[in-house]
């Protein structure tokens, strides 16, 4: 159909015109986008559909501009991904990141958009700023992890690199988690830590929030230990783990090989998206001492009860998450649902 034919008909009434919603930042969190309950939702959901191979998710393509001598956060990542179930949809996550954002240009170091398509017709349908999504639907990725690979009464958490990952990280786990007594702090800078702790002594007051001047002292403490950093370097050895210490290697690089090697369980989100991009699972494979087969379960697997996850308190488990597009457009459709029913958001048309 031509274009002016299609405009007179929408003119006439017979077709609705095609919109897109778009939700900046402060429309996500007007409708919950801002607080772990949403995502937790939508996680949760995403990794139910995931183990049951209800979706369609290519691996995702790295735009790298100095592929060689760049920083391993300097970098676009394009990720589609169909996630079907009773209210299926397609999308795509455009990201980009570079390292120095925050102390170079005052920004945060990551930033993008996520297009939301009507899977009947593929006509895209909602686009929305992916910042706040992409923190807080990792951040749900942990508590999720946590509640089925922590020790059922963990108190202390270990957060290493204090920028807005590890902000997401550890309000979400503070909101799910409200029986955690401490959060031991590390950063490279001293001012972020501070800046981290300021505000979750503000917002939870009767958690004792702690700046370590190591990151071994912050890891030797954490039953929980969550990575939110920017390295490109493995720092923790084993040795750091205590008995029962559950690791929610967020930031992918920071754990040395012989954790993976050594660890009584290792999960990941999806073997595929983790056995690729030379990251550390995918070096032990090319070096012939990890597999598909060695690995624990990828997460949803536990989730749906397909595989145990803790099993007795001693345990030292590793999960490995990627991060996947299912669950970027899972929680992007939960969030768009809650905006067209409360009538948030800024409709425009797309002729």
């Amino acid at each position: 159909m031509k274009t002016e034919q299609l405009m007179e008909q929408i003119e006439e009434g017979g077709i609705q015109e095609p919109e897109i919603l778009f939700l900046n930042k402060a429309s996500i969190a007007q409708v919950g986008g801002n607080h772990s309950d949403l995502y937790v939702e939508g996680i949760t959901e995403a990794l139910t559909l995931h183990a049951q191979g209800q979706f369609v998710q290519p691996l995702k393509p790295y735009l790298r501009v100095d592929a060689e001598k760049g920083h391993i956060a300097d970098r676009i990542i394009a990720m589609p991904a169909h996630v079907g179930g009773e209210t299926a949809v397609s999308g795509i996550k455009w990201i980009g990141s570079k390292h120095d954002n925050p102390a170079k240009r005052g920004l945060e170091r990551a930033s993008g958009l996520l297009i939301l398509n009507d899977p009947e017709s593929n006509y895209p349908v909602a686009v929305l700023e992916a910042g706040l999504i992409s923190s807080m639907r990792t951040a749900a990725v942990t508590v999720i992890a946590a509640k089925h690979l922590a020790r059922k009464q963990f108190t202390q958490v270990a957060c290493l690199g204090c920028g807005i990952i590890a902000k997401t990280q550890m309000r979400s786990m503070l909101e799910q988690f409200p029986r955690i007594e401490t959060i031991y702090l590390f950063d490279l800078n001293k001012q972020s830590a501070a800046a981290l702790q300021e505000e979750l002594n503000r917002s939870f007051p009767a958690v004792n929030i702690i700046l370590t001047e190591t990151a071994e002292r912050a890891v030797r403490q954490g039953e929980v230990v969550v990575t939110c950093t920017v390295t490109d370097q493995p720092y923790i050895p084993f040795e750091w783990l205590q008995k029962g210490t559950f690791v929610s290697n967020i930031s992918i690089m920071d754990v040395h090989k012989d954790v993976f090697l050594k660890a009584d369980k290792v999960i990941v989100d999806d073997w595929e998206q983790s056995n690729r991009e030379k990251k550390v699972i995918n070096q032990l494979v090319l070096e012939g001492k990890f597999s598909r087969e060695r690995l624990h379960a990828e997460l949803g697997e536990i989730v749906i009860g397909r595989k145990p996850g803790r099993e007795s308190d001693d345990e030292i488990i590793i999960l490995n998450p990627m991060g996947m597009a299912i669950e970027d457009i899972a929680c992007a459709k939960v969030i768009y649902d809650k905006a067209r029913s409360e009538r948030v958001g800024v409709r425009l048309p797309l002729y």
